[in-house]
């Protein structure tokens, strides 16, 4: 959560001393090819391959054997990643075109979208490394470093933002100064954490290793399935480059604020199960496997579906109350508002897609999701070109919730057929109680607003007072209609801050 409100805060300087037109879509297109590496990599391929294995290691032999482990994948990637920097770099130019065919036409928004992208190229050196020290340290049961590590990342950028802009002939440049600079933060807060828990990564390679094997089986279908979900990113990068100027901008902010639930809890949920179901699958419990994926689809949804409707019926207002200022004009976040709801409609798709995930690669199985993950693809390119252009840059965010969703009804689906029925009578009358409370909920936003009506042209304080008051009295509202109701997820919430409070 408070990398999440970190990153929020980032975007919020970034709006104010950039604002939303082509060097701040030439900076975003720039900055998300290495990011989308980083996906690629720390929250895909990389982890969700290694921790299993890794994991097993831990649980079936010795912590030496699985930390020899980790220094041949250590070695391994470091050398890749030197190339794949170098290559990144030299090939920029053919990169940002094929991303962005739209900024061809405009030589200089080309030509500083290709200067920013190899300046921060070697961002991915930094954290395709992290994301082998997240996976080691989360199959030790260690959370929090990782977590918080892109905290360094935004306060890098921020910093930058402020002290640097002022240095460069073109201002922007000091963002890609602030992320480089994040990205070497964010890894070396990682080796303090390591060496607490024995753990000494030295240059060894040996490709032969049984474990190495067992990684590159489940690393080839998961690098297939990234690359089809970072190809899905970046063909509505390129149809958005299409459309008017200024719609990349919009689709980055509507995506980083509906992210900040993924993030708090999705992302955050998905990465600490994955060891958890990693360890039942190791000991070939199923029905533990069951449970705990049953559980975590209750705590998710429990989170996730008010946070959707709250998100849909306060878009407007957290747009404004967020980035309406400075450069970023009223108009800039009526537009980014409108994606926002769009974005928010697969919220939970995306959510309940990293549950599956996780549940899938604990079972060392990577090959459905890389098949789900083709289909979502081609659902997300029809659903683009057919909506792109009657619904501008909304078409491309619905269409991307639309293609999310495919991809969970057919991992459902098919863990359904490998390991039996995970859900129960249980979790359909939690469901239906989280819906009911939601909806209860939004009833009292419309209440507020009723009494209070948003006003877009009014003072700061007086937005923020408005979306204040109307989070306060529709998650008060929520969470009593939960109890009320007698939802087992408040209900273990109350008991456990009871718990809490009880103890010397």
């Amino acid at each position: 959560m408070i990398s999440r409100i970190f990153g929020l805060l980032r975007d919020v300087v970034v709006a104010a001393l950039f604002g939303a037109g082509w060097k701040t879509d030439a900076f975003w297109i720039a900055y998300r090819i290495p990011n989308m590496l980083r996906r690629f990599l720390a929250e895909g391929s990389l982890t969700i391959s290694f921790v299993p294995v890794f994991t097993q290691y831990l649980q079936k032999k010795s912590k030496q054997e699985a930390l020899e482990l980790a220094s041949i994948v250590f070695t391994i990637l470091s050398i890749t990643l030197v190339l794949v920097t170098l290559l990144g770099i030299l090939l920029s130019p053919f990169i940002v075109g094929v991303i962005a065919p739209g900024f061809i036409k405009e030589a200089e928004q080309f030509n500083l979208a290709v200067f920013l992208n190899r300046l921060m190229f070697p961002y991915i050196f930094f954290v395709a490394l992290l994301a082998l020290c997240m996976g080691i340290l989360n199959a030790f049961r260690h959370f929090a470093a990782p977590a918080l590590s892109p905290v360094m990342l935004n306060i890098a950028m921020i910093g930058a933002a402020f002290t640097l802009r002022d240095c460069f002939a073109e201002p922007i440049t000091a963002l890609a100064i602030g992320v480089i600079i994040g990205g070497a933060l964010q890894l070396a807060m990682q080796w303090p954490f390591l060496v607490k828990f024995g753990v000494k990564l030295k240059l060894k390679v040996d490709l032969q290793h049984p474990g190495i094997r067992k990684i590159g089986i489940l690393l080839v279908p998961a690098i297939f399935t990234a690359s089809v979900n970072t190809v899905n990113v970046f063909v509505g990068s390129i149809l958005a480059s299409l459309l008017p100027s200024g719609s990349i901008t919009y689709l980055f902010y509507a995506d980083r604020v509906m992210e900040l639930p993924v993030g708090v809890f999705a992302i955050a949920l998905g990465t600490a199960t994955l060891p958890s179901f990693s360890r039942h699958a190791a000991d070939n419990n199923v029905d533990e496997l069951k449970s705990s994926i049953s559980f975590s689809l209750r705590l998710m949804l429990f989170l996730i579906i008010p946070a959707s409707f709250a998100l849909m019926a306060l878009s407007q207002p957290i747009i404004f109350v967020l980035f309406q200022r400075g450069a970023f004009d009223p108009q800039a976040a009526i537009l980014t508002s409108q994606a926002l709801v769009f974005y928010t409609l697969g919220l939970w798709a995306f959510s309940v897609h990293r549950i599956f995930i996780s549940s899938f690669y604990s079972l060392q199985d990577s090959k459905w999701p890389m098949k789900a993950a083709i289909i979502s693809f081609v659902v997300n390119l029809i659903a683009s070109l057919a909506l792109m252009y009657p619904m501008k840059h909304n078409g491309l965010a619905l269409a991307s919730s639309l293609a999310v969703m495919s991809n969970v009804i057919i991992l459902a689906w098919v863990l359904k057929k490998k390991i039996g029925k995970f859900v129960d009578k249980a979790f359909c009358v939690s469901l239906s109680k989280t819906i009911l409370s939601s909806i209860i909920m939004l009833l009292s936003i419309m209440l507020v607003d009723h009494y209070i009506s948003w006003n877009m042209m009014s003072e700061f304080v007086d937005k923020l007072l408005y979306l204040v008051i109307s989070i306060s009295v529709g998650a008060s509202v929520f969470f009593i209609s939960a109890y009320l109701l007698g939802s087992r997820e408040i209900h273990a919430l109350v008991n456990l801050v009871k718990k809490r409070l009880s103890s010397p």
